[in-house]
């Protein structure tokens, strides 16, 4: 985080990326002297309610984050800067979204926890738009010209007031990444699933935390008393932090987490957590041994909705096969159980490098399918088809030549069919994984 003083001091003279939470209401003039360097502006955490008219004169300016600030309406001014091209303001008090707000390269959009009740027509013509965040707002509609969105990848709606959905959305050729609970959408968010153990907090014992998600905090916990679950050993607890993410409310990804049921590929939680002194939520899972690592980084703010992998990996042909036919059954187990797991990412992926074990993880965007409405249903397992397709590709660059190219040469068909355009013409996961299998 950069301070005042250095920007004042001109001690931030060139740098591309500008971080400023200091209580500000106003942008500093001094801002302005970084213009022929200055890519990205972090404002959150400030007293914002507005952005100065001439914003456009930081011409190289790509990315402007302007979270939990107390803006009414998106800044109109963002709509008159040339390069910006990602805009987040998550956590806001916006209410309005207007037309002139949304800069011509717009590709990121992120506003979840507003208050938004309708987005602008002009949003659907935004040619190079990829990324749309609107989880916890009042929408009550989409605009239909976001059916002229061809590049549109992920969408996240969940926690709104949408009572259907638009017959154009599952039909989008790019679209592979939606997460949907939370929403008025005529079937169940929950399911009278058998209830799993619960353990209370003051039977755990808490030793260092493992990581952090969108939605909540994990932490390696130890048993200090029996628990309904006969193990002795470490778990992983999985505390939420009992807000709107940007993938929805915590209490859908508990309900997924139990519709999903047990399988030898899915991180599925084994209890619940009971008695927390603040209320939270939480999930027991298995601890994942440390020699388990993420497949990939999440996306970056250059690859948009691509996870970026670590530049020198690469796998062998068989390594790829095996974790291929693993995700294929994960998925396909999902899809039988009614669940969409909304955020199929390499980044999700544990994997032991060795071996080539891996586990897919992380419930955060899940949505429960509609059992009563099969084509419906269907359609929503395209898109995570697609999804599945990417990643397939991804895994492809990945393997070594080395070996005969036999295993591509299966593979890249069945990967271009799952991610093709046509969402009525992808295979379903069944037959992804039983292809996989043969």
């Amino acid at each position: 985080m950069h301070t005042l003083d250095q920007l004042r001091s001109g001690a931030l003279a060139g740098i591309r990326r500008l971080d400023l939470s200091c209580g500000l209401t106003e942008l500093p003039t001094e801002v302005f002297a970084l213009a022929d360097t200055l890519e990205v502006l972090n404002l959150s955490g400030n007293r914002l309610t507005g952005l100065p008219h001439d914003l456009p004169r930081l011409h190289r300016l790509k990315v402007v984050f302007a979270s939990d600030n107390p803006f009414t309406h998106l800044p109109e001014v963002l709509g008159d800067c040339p390069s910006l091209h990602m805009v987040g303001f998550k956590a806001c008090r916006i209410t309005h979204v207007p037309e002139a707000a949304l800069p011509p390269n717009l590709r990121w959009l992120t506003l979840t926890d507003n208050g938004i009740s309708m987005l602008p027509r002009i949003l659907g013509e935004r040619s190079l738009l990829q990324k749309l965040m609107l989880s916890g707002n009042r929408l009550t509609h989409l605009p239909d010209s976001l059916a002229q969105a061809q590049r549109l990848e992920l969408i996240r709606l969940s926690a709104n007031r949408l009572a259907q959905l638009p017959g154009w959305l599952t039909e989008l050729p790019s679209l592979a990444w939606l997460a949907l609970s939370g929403n008025p959408l005529g079937w169940p968010q929950t399911r009278p699933e058998a209830p799993l153990p619960r353990v209370p907090w003051a039977h755990l014992r808490l030793e260092g935390l493992l990581g952090e998600g969108a939605s909540g905090h994990i932490h390696r916990a130890h048993p200090v008393h029996a628990t309904p679950l006969g193990v002795d050993g470490p778990l992983a607890l999985k505390l939420f932090k009992g807000a709107v993410t940007s993938d929805g409310l915590p209490e859908h990804e508990l309900a997924a987490c139990r519709a999903a049921g047990q399988h030898p590929a899915l991180c599925t939680p084994s209890a619940e957590l009971a008695d927390h002194p603040q209320g939270l939520a939480g999930l027991l899972l298995p601890l994942m041994a440390s020699s388990h690592i993420n497949l990939a980084g999440p996306p970056s703010l250059d690859s948009c909705t691509r996870d970026v992998y670590a530049p020198d990996l690469r796998l062998s042909a068989p390594t790829a096969l095996h974790l291929a036919r693993q995700m294929a059954g994960a998925v396909a187990h999902l899809h039988a159980q009614g669940v969409m797991h909304g955020d199929f990412y390499a980044h999700n992926i544990l994997w032991h490098p060795a071996s080539g074990q891996a586990t897919l993880s992380d419930f955060g965007a899940a949505t429960l399918l509609p059992t009563h409405a099969p084509a419906l249903a269907r359609a929503l397992q395209a898109l995570e088809v697609r999804a599945f397709g990417l990643w397939l590709q991804e895994l492809l660059g990945l393997a070594d030549a080395a070996p005969p190219g036999a295993y591509a040469a299966a593979l890249a068909p069945l990967a271009d069919a799952c991610a093709g355009p046509d969402p009525t013409a992808r295979p379903t996961m069944r037959e992804v994984a039983e292809a996989l299998a043969a």
